[in-house]
Order: structure tokens, then C-alpha cells, then sequence
């Protein structure tokens, strides 16, 4: 297969990670509908999947939307094959899980693993699940959400900083793997926070207090999940990293 066949809109892009509508994974989903991919989404809430799958279709996208917990093997493969059944699947984007900073001393064993669970093994699931696809259809993209969480440690992230780390590691390993294969892997590190209705609804201020453009616009992180998929294979990129203008670092 081609460069061009690669690039061309008819294969299914699967977005695992969706919940609100002003957020990161549906940002994704509308993007690459917007662009004529037929957009698998999945979720752990049915009602927040629900609105967006409407919301997708009232675009005039070919949607489908499954639930399930992608640290579930059983349901990284069911997500795929939702998406198979839409069409060949082309990109596949683990963007689940989420932080619960505490102080050390007070996180659990079971907070430590869960956070694990959602982040480490959700991604080893769906790369699984996935690779046997896009090495079927000839080529893909293999896309992963990362942090600032997986360059550094901060105080009372080390569960989320832990299982980020792990999520890197595994993509550089599965891209010197598959990318002689022709599967595109990409760790995209979100360095800063997102304007998306998770974090907003924890700090109603932050917005302001950020100033304009000082959060994450997330249609503006999913253009740059859309170009790590358009990308001349001459010149992937493996890890690509955003922030906002102001933020530090």
C-alpha cells in the first residue's frame, strides 16, 4: 500500500479515552470525522458516549460508540473490532485514564495500581488489540496521550507519574518494533492543562486565572494528533510535545 492510500479517508480511526464534549478524546473524534474518517468512540460513561455519538452523526460522520475499560483486554479488542466494522482501522489513540494527586504518604497500594491499570495496561491492551489491525490494512498510526507526567516526577503525582512513564516506554519500544512495519507510533505529551470541561469543572478560576490562551484549547491539541497521522513516513515523529505559549517549563 501506498503513501496516498495511507493518507486517504476511508479507513476508521478508533479514539479510546472519550468522555465530554469539551474535552481531549472527543476533540480527536470531530477532528478526524471532520476530515471524512468513519470514527469508532469508547468510553467507560454510556451517556456521555451516547451524546457524543450523537453529536458526530448530527455532522454527518459514520460513527459507532462502544463502552467498556480498556484495561480490559476482552474490551480493547471489542473496541477494534467496532471500529473494523466501519471500515479498515487506519489510527488508533489511547487517551483514558486519569490523575488523583496526593501526598505520598496517603496514596494506597490500590490507587498506585489502579492508576497503572488505566494508563500502562489500558495502552498495552489497545496496542495489542490494534497492531494485528493496521498490520492487516498495510500501515497506520498507533497514536498515545501522554503528560507532563511522563518526563517528571512531581510532588503527589507518583501514581500518575508512575503509570505515564510506563505508557512512553512502551511506545518507544512498540514504534522501534513497528515502524519498520509501517505503523506510525506517536506519544503526543500534553504539557500544561487542557480547557476541557474535567478540569474546569475541578477549578472553575483557572481559566481566568490562566489568562487567554494560557490552557490547552483541545481542538487545538487534536490538529496536531491529525498531522502525526498525515506525516510523510520520511519524517514521523515518535514524541511531540505542546504547551501553552505562557506555561513554563
Amino acid at each position: 500500500m501506498v503513501l496516498d492510500e495511507l493518507a486517504a479517508p476511508h479507513g476508521a480511526v478508533l479514539v479510546v479515552g472519550v468522555g465530554a464534549s469539551r474535552g481531549l478524546g472527543a476533540a480527536i473524534a470531530r477532528r478526524f470525522a471532520a476530515g471524512g474518517y468513519p470514527v469508532a468512540i469508547a468510553g467507560r460513561s454510556e451517556d456521555k458516549l451516547a451524546a457524543m455519538l450523537a453529536e458526530l452523526e448530527a455532522s454527518g460522520a459514520t460513527a459507532a460508540a462502544i463502552s467498556g475499560d480498556a484495561a480490559l483486554a476482552k474490551d480493547a479488542a471489542r473496541f477494534v473490532e467496532a471500529a473494523g466494522r466501519l471500515a479498515p482501522l487506519a489510527v488508533a489513540v489511547h487517551n483514558a485514564g486519569g490523575n488523583r494527586p496526593s501526598p505520598f504518604l496517603q496514596v494506597s497500594a490500590e490507587d498506585y495500581e489502579q492508576h497503572w491499570r488505566e494508563h500502562a495496561l489500558g495502552g498495552f491492551h489497545l496496542a495489542q488489540a490494534a497492531l494485528p489491525a493496521l498490520l492487516a490494512r498495510g500501515g497506520g498510526s498507533l497514536i498515545f496521550t501522554g503528560a507532563s507526567g511522563s518526563l517528571r516526577g512531581s510532588a503527589r503525582f507518583a501514581p500518575f507519574a508512575a503509570a505515564k512513564a510506563a505508557v512512553r516506554n512502551t511506545a518507544q519500544s512498540i514504534a522501534r518494533e513497528f515502524g519498520p512495519q509501517g505503523i506510525h507510533v506517536g506519544h503526543v505529551v500534553i504539557d500544561g492543562g487542557i480547557e476541557g470541561d474535567r478540569l474546569l469543572s475541578r477549578v472553575p478560576g483557572l481559566k481566568s486565572e490562566r489568562g487567554l490562551d494560557g490552557l490547552l484549547d483541545p481542538d487545538a491539541i487534536a490538529d496536531a494528533y491529525w498531522t502525526l497521522h498525515h506525516q510523510h513516513r520520511s519524517a514521523w515523529t515518535l514524541e511531540l510535545a505542546l504547551r501553552p505559549w505562557s506555561e513554563k517549563f
